[in-house]
């Protein structure tokens, strides 16, 4: 199985991609998480996307916050594909690193999930490797089926509770 790379441009965002973490685990895919900035190591950024698929993975995911370059940079060294999640910042909520990673050049591709999205951007990247391997479907379709469950109970409590 194709693994995934998970890449903080700092580790004050690992609070955020803890949840990404824990979606990946649940799935069983193995990745590897790195603290790599665009701006102060970008020759570690440029050697790490070179040599991405080498390496074994199948997708990087790349959290940033602010300028949020990490996943365009990353993008602009590899063929894989890259999912960025925009980190919360104290300015402007967020928008500024979701802005930075939306606004790709064309031919630089930026897959972006919501800002502190870093649970769908696993899900994100749990699909695309299911492209390849029929178990990590069948795990989706699960999950799948589980948020249909849940959001079924839920109706009915509310429903019973409060219809009249």
């Amino acid at each position: 199985m194709k693994k995934v790379c998970i890449v903080m441009g700092s580790d004050s965002d690992l609070k955020v991609m803890e949840g990404c973490i824990n979606k990946l685990e649940s799935f069983g895919v193995p990745f590897d998480v790195r603290v790599i900035s665009a701006h102060r190591t970008p020759a570690a950024a440029e050697k790490l996307a070179k040599n991405a698929a080498a390496d074994g993975y199948g997708v990087i995911i790349a959290a940033a916050g602010k300028a949020a370059h990490l996943g365009g940079v990353l993008a602009a060294y590899t063929t894989l594909p890259v999912i960025g999640v925009p980190i919360k910042s104290s300015f402007m909520d967020g928008l500024d690193s979701l802005l930075s990673m939306v606004q790709m050049p064309s031919g630089i591709p930026v897959a972006t999930v919501a800002v502190n999205g870093a649970d769908n951007a696993a899900i994100l990247a749990v699909q695309m490797l299911a492209l390849g391997d029929p178990s990590l479907t069948e795990k989706l379709a699960q999950f799948k089926a589980d948020m249909q469950a849940k959001v079924e109970a839920k109706d009915a409590k509310v429903s019973a509770e409060y219809s009249k």
